[in-house]
């Protein structure tokens, strides 16, 4: 069990880091970043620990792995700024 949760955290750190190296101008603060896909793999594992029971690692670490990608992806700015007119123009 502690292995299993060691392991979704580096994998959380690995997507988080992944992330910022292919997407640094488009995310926040690189601490939020790193926070975000370790906690998101954590509770990723926790979840799918829980579901499928104590004796699927595997499938826990899949959880870890889609719960961080997707919580990894609610920090993603626009890329570009929209441009707004005003009402008069």
């Amino acid at each position: 069990m502690m292995l299993e949760a060691l392991g979704s955290a580096v994998l959380g750190l690995v997507l988080a880091w992944a992330a910022i190296h292919r997407l640094s101008h488009r995310l926040p603060a690189r601490t939020l970043v790193f926070a975000t896909g370790v906690a998101g793999a954590l509770f990723g594992d926790f979840v799918t620990h829980t579901a499928l029971g104590p004796g699927s690692s595997i499938g826990s670490l899949l959880g870890a792995v889609i719960v961080s990608t997707a919580s990894l992806s609610l920090l993603l700015r626009p890329a570009t700024r929209l441009r707004r007119r005003s009402a008069t123009a």
